[in-house]
């Protein structure tokens, strides 16, 4: 555990990762090509020190950073920072309608952004925060935020669908963290909210979508460089007239200024302001272990039934080529991983507690982690140091849908149904580690 003694300070560092018009656009429609700009992407970090301790917090305006460039990302930040890689979270703010930085959703990777232009602005974003580093205080501000809603929607036939289901699980909770000088000149602000950044996951214009909408308006009502950080996307998308998960820029941009209300009111509720924010830094090793491997025969069942594989794309590519790969291994009497080991780091500066997830992850789970953390404010942070998929509750397994098939098919070792359980309690260990370090 990192511990550092002094005061607080904080610096704010952005770089522009904006992509050129005609880049391959992420998202719901695979492959469509940039036709404008509607507004240009962020990749923006917080830099935190006390006394010796550095910490880095970082979020780029992305759908999704999954390995090996989130490695990258975080040595090369360590590299020129010399803040040690587990004091270094990058998440991503989930936008559909940014450069495509993975190889499976049904277009190739611009491998030229993500290994060239990326790692670079990453860089660039670190080291000014951490040269600008001063002393700060911190506020925390709330408010209830119907932003986002429930995406799992149900149909008659029991079926679940993306859309919205208002009467499914969420976590209706807008945080605002706000750090500003002593003497009251704003630094930075984060925005804590969980819902999918998608609400205009089909369109031609490159966007931050509704998050872009919000975080203008705070830096321009309240000062300060503002960041998003997405929480519990996983099964909440968008609130939009339209009914759907996603829409076109114009229901971004109305989905937005319903968001910059809500942060701005956040904001406006801060009440009290704190210099004695300890920083705390604690990462542990943990393991979610996979499922045993599904008899041979069943395997090739389930094969059997995919027609014509030569004409599969994107992910319904991967679920086949992952079972193939299953097969071949099972027939090869090949080891089988036990489960996936996971750095996990937890940040703490004062009453609030950082918690960096590499999933979208379902509010069941971050709302059980917040109700157990003994921290006032737990803000567990989606798609960030990694991006492995879908993260449900145990309550959703049975009930299927898209998010529980990539869960437990498309994944070339599925995780156990429970491991939401053995999540929560290897996170909630770290946290209390934290908590009692901080009472001594």
């Amino acid at each position: 555990m990192s511990i550092g003694n002094g005061i607080l300070k904080v610096g704010v560092g952005r770089a522009d990762i904006t992509p050129e018009v005609g880049a391959i656009l992420h998202g719901y429609a695979p492959g469509r090509p940039a036709k404008s700009i509607n507004d240009r992407l962020h990749f923006t970090c917080f830099a935190f020190g006390y006394g010796e301790l550095r910490c880095l917090a970082a979020s780029a305006d992305l759908c999704l950073l999954g390995e090996p460039i989130m490695g990258v990302i975080r040595k090369r930040m360590s590299e020129v920072t010399d803040v040690p890689v587990d004091n270094i979270i990058v998440c991503t703010t989930h936008t559909h309608s940014a450069p495509v930085t993975t190889d499976n959703h049904g277009y190739p990777m611009d491998r030229e952004y993500v290994f060239g232009i990326l790692p670079a602005k990453a860089e660039e974003a670190a080291v000014v925060a951490l040269a600008g580093m001063q002393p700060a205080e911190m506020g925390i501000g709330t408010t209830m935020s119907d932003v986002g809603v429930n995406r799992r929607e149900i149909t008659r036939n029991g079926s679940v669908i993306l859309g919205q289901n208002p009467c499914g699980s969420r976590d209706p909770v807008m945080t605002v963290v706000s750090f500003r000088t002593p003497e009251g000149r704003p630094i930075g602000n984060i925005i804590h909210y969980g819902a999918h950044n998608t609400a205009s996951g089909m369109n031609p214009e490159i966007t931050r979508d509704w998050c872009g909408v919000m975080k203008d308006r705070l830096e321009e009502e309240i000062g300060g460089i503002t960041a998003f950080f997405n929480g519990c996307e996983g099964d909440c998308g968008p609130r939009l007239t339209n009914g759907k998960t996603t829409g076109n820029l114009k229901l971004a941009l109305e989905l937005g200024g319903v968001a910059a209300a809500d942060a701005v009111r956040a904001c406006r509720s801060i009440r009290e302001w704190r210099r004695d924010c300890e920083l705390k830094v604690l990462a542990r090793d943990i393991e979610l272990r996979y499922k045993p491997m599904p008899p041979l025969d069943d395997m090739k069942a389930r094969l059997a039934g995919f027609k014509n594989p030569e004409s599969l794309k994107g992910l319904n590519r991967t679920d086949y080529e992952s079972l193939v790969e299953r097969i071949r291994i099972a027939e090869s009497g090949e080891p089988v991983p036990s489960g996936m080991h996971l750095r996990q780091t937890a940040v703490s500066i004062g009453s609030l507690a950082l918690l960096p997830i590499p999933f979208e992850t379902f509010s069941g789970v971050t709302l059980r982690m917040s109700a157990h953390s003994r921290f006032a404010h737990t803000l567990s942070i989606s798609l960030a140091n990694g991006a492995n998929g879908y993260f449900p509750s145990r309550d959703q397994i049975c009930r299927g849908g898209y998010e529980i098939w990539m869960f437990s098919s498309v994944r070339l070792f599925p995780f156990r149904d429970d491991s939401e359980q053995t999540y929560i309690e290897y996170c909630l260990g770290i946290l209390d580690e934290l908590y009692d370090a901080g009472q001594k």
